[in-house]
This record gives structure tokens, sequence and C-alpha cells, in this order.
């Protein structure tokens, strides 16, 4: 489906200790792998998973350099049923998963784990009809301009606002592809008000948005203004890169 997110991206710092943990802790399985002569891009997710669902890129370059995490990233979040939150967490630390931020620490409601280079991983209660069991179901990063941020995403992929959390300090901003089906994933735009800026950071990649047509999306996001980050001919119409307002990458994928 054009507009879905496609997949999310992450670098790592020893690919096959990756592999190895989604594959134990997630079950995921390999969906797909491009080799190059410097990097490594390997695509995993539920062995169940839906056309819509969303993929986890793990990008591994040869180089053995090290990543800044930045605050500017902050998280991807994966689907546990409703009910089980508790027994999927301690199955994780059973499993040897540190203990990041337990159920109880977070009033039962989510809890929060690591992989082995630091990213977060949120883990969120859902119905089993909305996807498999750790399916990704949001990504969340930060933004300084929370008007600006759901302007960008409504405006430029014609996403729709369709919830938020109003904290005393923050606010959690949920849009979602228009016409997905529930297992689609859904990004979440986080507004501190203390108006903090962010380092991006090198271990964040991007968010890659489907499209059935390439150049015809990268007409629509010229005319809207887009950033225009990497073009599809620069990247030999294989793909092509905007930013957000904050200097988030979204790639757009066929």
């Amino acid at each position: 489906m054009s507009g879905v997110i496609d997949h999310v991206m992450i670098r790592v710092e020893d690919l096959e200790t990756s592999l190895e943990w989604y594959r134990d802790h997630f079950n995921y399985e390999e969906k797909g792998r491009w080799e190059a002569d410097t990097f490594t891009n390997v695509f995993l997710g539920p062995v169940n998973m839906g056309d819509e669902a969303a993929k986890l890129e793990l990008t591994y370059n040869h180089d053995d350099r090290s990543y800044e995490m930045g605050d500017a990233w902050g998280h991807i979040a994966v689907r546990v049923p409703d009910g089980e939150l508790e027994s999927s967490y301690q199955q994780l630390m059973n499993e040897g998963v540190d203990d990041y931020r337990d159920p109880e620490s977070c009033n039962q409601r989510y809890a929060f784990v690591k992989d082995p280079d630091g990213h977060e991983i949120e883990i969120v209660k859902r119905d089993p009809s909305e996807g498999p069991k750790w399916g990704i179901d949001h990504t969340m990063i930060r933004v300084e301009d929370a008007d600006a941020a759901l302007g960008y995403w409504t405006r430029k992929f014609e996403y729709k606002y369709t919830s938020r959390w109003e904290a005393s300090t923050f606010a959690n901003y949920f849009v979602r592809p228009p016409g997905a089906g529930t297992e689609a994933m859904a990004v979440e735009l986080t507004y501190n008000y203390d108006g903090r800026s962010y380092t991006m950071g090198d271990a964040w990649g991007h968010l890659a948005v489907r499209t059935n047509d390439l150049d015809e999306m990268w007409e629509t996001l010229m005319e809207r203004e887009a950033p225009d980050y990497r073009d599809p001919e620069s990247c030999n119409n294989r793909y092509a890169f905007t930013k957000d307002q904050d200097g988030h990458e979204v790639e757009i994928v066929t």
C-alpha cells in the first residue's frame, strides 16, 4: 500500500550479535538483505507479519565505526497481546535481556528494554487483531515544534492525526497513513514543553515511506516544499530521501 511506513532503519556495531538478539527474543526472521562493498542492510520482522507492517532495517558498516545515540531519536515500540505485558517482559528477563524499565515502573501501561546497541524498545499492549506479537507498533521521534511536525506529516504525506497524550511537561502526538489497517506503523511525535533542542546522533537512521510510484511521490513532495535531500536520480531511481523540519531523514521506497 502506498504511504505506509515500509521500515525503520537503525545502525548497529555488530551485525551478528544484533541479528541473534532480535531472532532469539522477538522471533524475527530475515525478510531481505542488501550487501554492498562498505555496508550491509538486513530487513527483519515477525514470521507472520502482513503486507502493511513495518520492517526493522539493521545497517552495519564494515569499517567497525561506533555511533552516537543522540536524543532526537526516541524508540521503536513493539506489540504484545493485551494481558501479556508482564509475562512478555518476564520472558525477556529470563532470556537475559537487560532490565531497563519494567511494567511496574510504568504503571503497568508499557515497559522498555534496550537492544545490544542501546536502542530503546517500548513494549505496548495491543489487541491481537492489530498484528502479531513483537510487530512494530510505532516509532517515536522528538520534535522541537509540535505544530510544524504535525504540519509536515499531514501536508507532505497526508498522514492522519489520530491521537495524543498530554502530560504536565510533554505531549505525544500520533500520526498514521490514510486508509491503512491496524498493523501499519504509526509515527509518534514527542514534544517537550521546555524548549529544548536535540542532537540527532548517527545511531538512528531513518523512516521509510512506501510508494507505488517513486517519481510521482517525489514530484508531489517537491510541490509541497519538502526538503530536496537526495532525489531519485541521485539514488539510481531506486529510492529518494527528504527530511522533516527537525532533520529526521525520511526515505521514499517502492
